[in-house]
């Protein structure tokens, strides 16, 4: 608790003296050798401190414990349950499936990220209802849905694994090149697209800086820590919903739940992140 609360005065004097380090010229650093990622911002840096020591006691743990009963325990109709469930590395296999989706699944013909697949799971073997899980998919102040908790769970299951997105069915190219595509689709009241914010170098908005998720070195950070508890909530979120809310940002239409450009799109950007380290589930702002 004394950790946390130095954290919190430290954030405090760090967000105090924001404008004196905003005005302050950026060092210029040596040529790299090869591509690198920009360096990232002193309040960048700052403010991923402060996470990692709230992270220590992350309460997704909560959640990943919920999804984990509910993945083990719960029994459908005649008996069904999760452990029949495959996740691309066959029944009931858990650990490395989050890190290895989206993919394709031939019991469905689809190449499905692992939001799409537990939701399938879940009404397949444990009987929820489709249309009541679209009716509230993402997290709110009143409630964290079943689903997400399971996929929390999963998520957690591939802590500090490498991420490697398959490519070797041909809808897996596929879905990755129609990712490719949406990402650079510019259109709505204000010609965005989410290469506008996210495919080049060097941008930022407010506090945060803007990853270009084009290059591997930096697409890991719209995969890294989703799952992700919001402290501002106090609820989790998966990147389903991260998606939809990038397209709220840009005046897009929202997509539907769990819709094949929002699998594709996914699809892009974990392929583009593969061979980088995935931490498991995380805290968000």
């Amino acid at each position: 608790m004394k950790q946390r609360m130095s954290t919190l005065l430290a954030v405090a004097a760090f967000t105090a003296a924001f404008a004196a380090h905003a005005q302050q010229p950026a060092k210029k650093a040596a040529p790299p050798a090869k591509a690198a990622a920009p360096a990232k911002s002193a309040i960048t840096q700052e403010f991923e401190k402060f996470r990692e020591v709230l992270e220590e006691d992350n309460p997704a743990e909560l959640f990943e414990a919920k999804g984990e009963d509910i993945w083990k325990n719960k029994k459908g109709p005649n008996g069904a349950s999760m452990a029949q469930c495959d996740l691309g590395l066959g029944a009931g296999v858990v650990k490395g499936a989050y890190v290895q989706m989206p993919r394709w699944f031939a019991d469905v013909g689809q190449v499905m990220d692992a939001e799409r697949r537990v939701v399938h799971c879940m009404v397949k073997y444990l009987g929820y209802s489709e249309a009541d899980i679209r009716k509230q998919p993402f997290s709110n102040v009143n409630k964290t849905p079943d689903h997400v908790s399971v996929i929390t769970y999963v998520a957690a299951q591939s802590r500090n694994m490498k991420i490697a997105a398959p490519q070797k069915h041909p809808k897996e190219k596929e879905a990755y090149h129609i990712g490719q595509e949406i990402f650079a689709y510019r259109a709505g009241p204000y010609d965005f697209s989410c290469a506008t914010c996210h495919g080049e170098d060097g941008k930022r908005i407010r506090t945060q800086d803007l990853p270009n998720l084009r290059k591997p070195d930096q697409a890991i950070r719209a995969y890294q820590g989703w799952p992700g508890y919001r402290m501002t909530g106090g609820f989790m979120l998966t990147q389903q919903w991260r998606m939809n809310d990038c397209f709220r940002q840009q005046r897009f239409p929202e997509p539907s739940y769990l819709s094949d450009s929002i699998t594709a799109l996914l699809a892009y950007m974990t392929v583009t992140a593969n061979g980088q380290v995935y931490k498991g589930p995380g805290i968000k702002r």
